[in-house]
């Protein structure tokens, strides 16, 4: 039994007849951190607030939800890859002032799917910076004939609404990454 643990949420009911476990660790999940408070979920009894967050904490807002649940509403604080169409080509790509990826894929394209992925880490880590969207070439094919694409899954990078450099196929993530880098720095 050294090994076990149990989890209980501290706003669910709390019974006398419950074992106690000498080795009680407090969860940490990698999302938004909050100062801690009776409602939150840990392996251990719940600590006092520290009076402020410290400065690296996300102060996203926090409400309480149906049936005591907390729902943190940072609707904008995780970038999605966006679909980009013929219609809206000139606003998210011509008109942006930051570097834009825009993958060109096909539900049908295998390799395809497999950069998806990697397009949304992108997405996230590159927030704020980059605009990374993705143009389905069976729905906008004249976009894809306009910049010469022969082959799927392709990556055309965009500075100043100018196609600036291109990446074929399902590369690994660090390529990517490379190549943002370099025109951040420009």
């Amino acid at each position: 039994m050294e090994t076990c643990f149990r989890v209980t949420a501290a706003a669910g009911p709390c019974y006398a007849h419950a074992p106690r476990f000498p080795h009680q660790e407090q969860l940490q999940l990698p999302s938004c951190k909050r100062p801690r408070s009776a409602s939150t979920t840990s392996f251990s009894p719940p600590r006092p607030a520290p009076a402020s967050p410290p400065p690296s904490v996300c102060a996203l807002p926090i409400r309480q939800g149906r049936g005591g649940r907390l729902v943190c509403q940072a609707k904008n604080a995780v970038t999605q890859v966006a679909e980009v169409t013929e219609a809206t080509w000139g606003k998210l790509v011509g008109e942006s002032d930051k570097v834009v990826l825009v993958d060109f894929w096909a539900p049908w394209c295998g390799p395809c799917r497999m950069i998806a992925p990697v397009m949304e880490e992108l997405a996230r880590e590159y927030a704020g910076k980059v605009a990374c969207l993705k143009l389905n070439t069976d729905q906008s094919p004249a976009v894809a004939n306009r910049f010469g694409i022969r082959s799927i899954p392709t990556v055309l990078f965009f500075k100043d609404g100018e196609k600036r450099d291109s990446v074929i196929g399902a590369v690994p993530k660090s390529t990517l990454a490379d190549a943002i880098d370099k025109f951040l720095q420009l």
